[in-house]
């Protein structure tokens, strides 16, 4: 069995988005309910949450946004920048610690003393901007990782693979004048956030190094795979990136109530095996999920079991 690590604190379900918020704390008890079933859980290397550095998360998000997002919070807002980002007098703090926690992985596979971890934090971050939080995400978890592996750990190349069913406009947006990271998402369009169209290909030195496959509502487990075979794992070939980190969202799941998109658990599972595969060439197998979407409780749990399944297999 591959070393395992598992970022999760019950202390990430205190952020409280109110009644019929589709990203809400079930969703993170779901998926710990359902791994401690497995007789791997005891095995797997747990990681504590921590309140990330500002210094770090400014790498990523303009301090002024940063402090806005404090003042605000502690002023008793319920909706940060627009009506999907609901937050409560601890979502500061909170959002502080999933960015924290996802360094905390970071540096526990570095230290090879995993080689695969799950981030099952909230709140998500892919969506995210430099200084605005839209779609449930306040800080990007996923962006802030990548650029403190370059900065702490000198990793040269980073590869993203974004699976949520929404389009990482934040994650994209980030890195889209970058060479060194490579992001790549696969996404039902046209859906929310309305970009991520096949033309948006990164600009200046990153020309290229941004890569959407936008897929019409209705395409399932083979289409997808598809893209992956032709497209997604030659361009990862070609980057020969150093680590793998993946926007791990299930929200394209035939069961998600937020989607027209048809795969199934095990199609994250297969997913998963292509990328291990690209690691474990390129990358000495090492591999990051940050969880982002995924709103059917059962779908999710189910989709990181076989995510961590597939973690832990030789």
């Amino acid at each position: 069995m591959i070393p395992t690590a598992y970022l999760f604190d019950p202390v990430y379900m205190d952020h409280d988005t109110g009644w019929g918020h589709p990203e809400r704390p079930e969703r993170l008890a779901a998926i710990d309910q359902r791994l401690r079933e497995k007789s791997y859980y005891k095995d797997l290397v747990k990681v504590e949450p921590a309140v990330a550095d500002l210094a770090i998360i400014e790498k990523i998000h303009s301090p002024d946004y940063i402090r806005r997002v404090k003042k605000e919070i502690e002023s008793g807002i319920n909706y940060l920048d627009s009506m999907d980002t609901a937050v409560c007098s601890k979502s500061y703090e909170i959002a502080l610690l999933a960015a924290g926690g996802g360094l905390r992985m970071c540096d526990v596979i570095m230290k090879d003393e995993a080689k695969r971890g799950f981030c099952v934090v909230r709140p998500p971050g892919h969506h995210a901007e430099y200084d605005y939080a839209a779609g449930f995400c306040i800080f990007n978890n996923i962006a802030i990782a990548a650029r403190y592996l370059q900065d702490t750990h000198n990793i040269s190349r980073v590869a993203i693979v974004d699976w949520d069913v929404h389009h990482g406009n934040g994650t994209q947006h980030t890195f889209e004048r970058d060479n060194t990271v490579l992001y790549i998402s696969i996404h039902q369009y046209p859906h929310f956030p309305g970009t991520g169209a096949k033309n948006e290909c990164g600009k200046d030195v990153g020309e290229g190094y941004t890569l959407n496959f936008p897929m019409p509502a209705g395409s399932g487990e083979d289409d997808y795979l598809e893209v992956f075979r032709d497209h997604i794992l030659p361009a990862l070939e070609d980057f020969k990136p150093e680590i793998i980190l993946i926007s791990a969202g299930f929200d394209a799941h035939n069961s998600d109530p937020l989607s027209y998109i048809g795969l199934s658990s095990e199609t994250y599972y297969l997913f998963t095996t292509m990328l291990k595969d690209v690691a474990n060439r390129y990358s000495k197998g090492r591999m990051i999920a940050f969880l982002e979407g995924g709103y059917d409780l059962d779908a999710l749990a189910t989709s990181v079991e076989r995510v961590i399944d597939c973690f832990l297999e030789e």
